[in-house]
């Protein structure tokens, strides 16, 4: 697939099985999300790839994080599920390091961000489907312990990633950016 292909199709699969990435094509995902934008070559991002047994661990995770944010039931049910609804998730953090005055905190999480996005179109490419997830649950103080979160880091997504089953037709998205392009 193209790249502007890949760009104007890719769209987010929750229902994702085996199989996932192996070693090869996770060391040629993390080398695309290391390609990103990055002002000052701060690389304040790192990846925690879970998967197997370790999924039911992350579910109690974030189980404990909707009991101590005091989230609503609904969370509670979507916490209890997230570790069957794909087969692997990596987990982006972004290394916020507020003490460099050239690269302000702001713009280091935006180059986690893309280093996020980056992972999903690696993944995509070599024909692996994901899903981005966050929610209040990434604040919780169990997870972010479990995931050698720093004071000032901050947890930008749990990716999901498999190959979705029967991938249902859809019609291109067509969006119409007059809305929100405007010219200087």
């Amino acid at each position: 697939m193209d790249a502007l292909t890949l760009l104007t199709t890719r769209r987010s699969d929750k229902k994702l099985s085996n199989p996932v990435p192996n070693k090869q094509q996770l060391e040629i995902i993390f080398q695309a999300a290391t390609h990103v934008p990055d002002h000052g070559k701060l690389q304040p991002y790192r990846f925690i790839v879970i998967e197997k047994q370790k999924l039911a661990k992350l579910a109690d995770l974030l189980k404990a994080a909707v009991v101590e944010l005091k989230l609503d039931e609904k969370r509670l049910q979507k916490a209890e599920k997230i570790a069957s609804i794909a087969p692997m998730m990596i987990a982006v953090v972004a290394k916020i390091d507020k003490n460099i005055d050239k690269v302000p905190g702001w713009e280091q999480m935006l180059t986690a961000g893309c280093s996020a996005y980056a992972i999903q179109l690696a993944a995509n490419a070599q024909g692996f489907d994901n899903v981005w997830l966050t929610g209040p649950w990434v604040d919780g103080t169990e997870l972010r312990q479990a995931l050698n979160c720093q004071k000032d880091d901050k947890i930008v997504s749990l990716l999901m990633i498999g190959t979705a089953g029967e991938k249902e037709a859809r019609e291109p998205k067509i969006v119409n950016t007059a809305d929100f392009v405007s010219y200087l």
